[in-house]
């Protein structure tokens, strides 16, 4: 059973490692609004990925996953949430331009509360179904025999969000340990631009994924 775990936790920690929406919106709203914005938003992250392990060991992400059209109203959701958020960055970039906070090495978006980081994480997470769908592809193959299945995805998913909100938050206290840097109007500029940019993208390619 410890093998089990074990090998579940390397496999998760190099799917979390890798860059996605999530880890945007943690170096983002670290830059927009401190350290504990960005932990925040860790922890909401984490929290989604925590209540899809729920829905999965339930049986509501296979049926989900077996649902044409709420597979794909969940993903266009998610698809219009990134685009918003892109969009919200861009519009960011363009306040700034003309001068006022920029100039400073301020971002001319407002910080985020901890409360509003939480939920923009939490909703990034939620309204993308893969995490669902990762649970129910995956966690099959760790599943040892004799033990309920209940019990051991559930187990899986305090894991996986374990590790989600570990590498997640050492994003956001390294970049809180960079913030001169990253304040600096150029290096702001093309990390909202960049943020937006890919966040738009992941977007629009949910959406047309989904068509």
């Amino acid at each position: 059973m410890t093998t089990t775990f074990v090998s579940f936790s390397l496999f998760a920690l190099l799917v979390t490692v890798a860059p996605g929406p999530d880890t945007l919106l943690v170096l983002r709203n670290c830059v927009r609004g401190g350290r504990f914005s960005g932990i925040a938003t860790a922890l909401g992250a984490s929290a989604g990925s925590l209540a899809w392990a729920m829905a999965a060991a339930v049986g509501l992400a296979a049926v989900l996953q077996r649902w044409d059209a709420a597979f794909a109203a969940v993903r266009l959701a998610g698809a219009a949430y990134l685009v918003f958020l892109g969009v919200q960055s861009l519009w960011a970039c363009r306040r700034g331009a003309g001068g006022g906070p920029e100039l400073s090495g301020e971002s001319s978006a407002p910080a985020p509360t901890a409360g509003r980081a939480f939920r923009q994480g939490l909703l990034s997470c939620l309204l993308n179904p893969k995490v669902g769908v990762f649970f129910v592809a995956v966690v099959p193959q760790f599943l040892p025999d004799g033990h309920s299945t209940l019990s051991v995805t559930l187990a899986f998913g305090v894991i996986d969000a374990a590790i989600a909100a570990l590498w997640l938050t050492l994003v956001a206290v390294f970049a809180a340990r960079t913030l001169t840097w990253l304040r600096r109007p150029r290096v702001n500029t093309v990390l909202e631009r960049t943020a937006a940019g890919v966040l738009m993208a992941l977007g629009i390619a949910t959406a047309v994924e989904s068509s």
